[in-house]
Formats: C-alpha cells, structure tokens, sequence
C-alpha cells in the first residue's frame, strides 16, 4: 500500500496497473479482491468530501472570529485559502467521475 498526500488530503493506493494484490497476479484477482478496491475508493472519496466539509466549516468559523475581532487576519485568510483549495480538489474530482461517466455513456454496445 502506498499513501499520498495532496493538498492536505491523504489518500491510499491499494493496488496499481502492473501490481498484483496480495502476490497475485493482475488476472488472478477474485470478485472480493474487486470489492476490496471498490470499498478502498469509496473510503478515499468519503474521506474527501469529510475533509472539505470541515475545512469550509472552519472557514466559516474563522470569518465568524475574524468580524468579532477574536482572530488576526492573517489566520483567517489561512482558513478561507485551505477551505478554497479542498472546494477545487473537490470539484476536480467531480468533474473528472461525470467526464468518466459521460465517456460510458457514449460506449456503443
């Protein structure tokens, strides 16, 4: 397994092109190996939304701080500025899984 970080989000790699799961070989993968995947990719993209979400509620709360006078500036634009980059992650990611859908979807059959 091989772990990455990308702008603050930490994501897993179970599996790769030439890699075989657990010493076995790209073709000799079962339906629950398939299943593992799928559950490791859910995994990535909840993690994903649950980090934006909190980010943007820290942003939130930030500005809160920030318009009482209980933060520095500095701080607050910190928050708005991570909160915007996990928004754009997110909406790369979205982008890219109806971009991939769309691509089926023109498959002929």
């Amino acid at each position: 397994m091989m772990a990455a970080t990308v702008n603050g989000i930490t994501a897993t790699r179970a599996f790769g092109a030439s890699d075989g799961v657990a010493g076995l070989p790209q073709a000799g993968r079962t339906a629950a190996t398939a299943a593992s995947a799928t559950a490791d990719f859910a995994a990535v993209l909840g993690s994903l939304v649950t980090d934006a979400a909190t980010s943007l509620r820290k942003s939130e709360a930030a500005a809160v701080a920030g318009i009482e006078g209980r933060m520095p500036t500095q701080a607050i634009v910190e928050a708005v500025l991570t909160a915007e980059r996990s928004l754009q992650t997110t909406l790369a990611v979205r982008d890219k899984a109806v971009a991939a859908y769309q691509e089926i979807s023109r498959m002929t059959i």
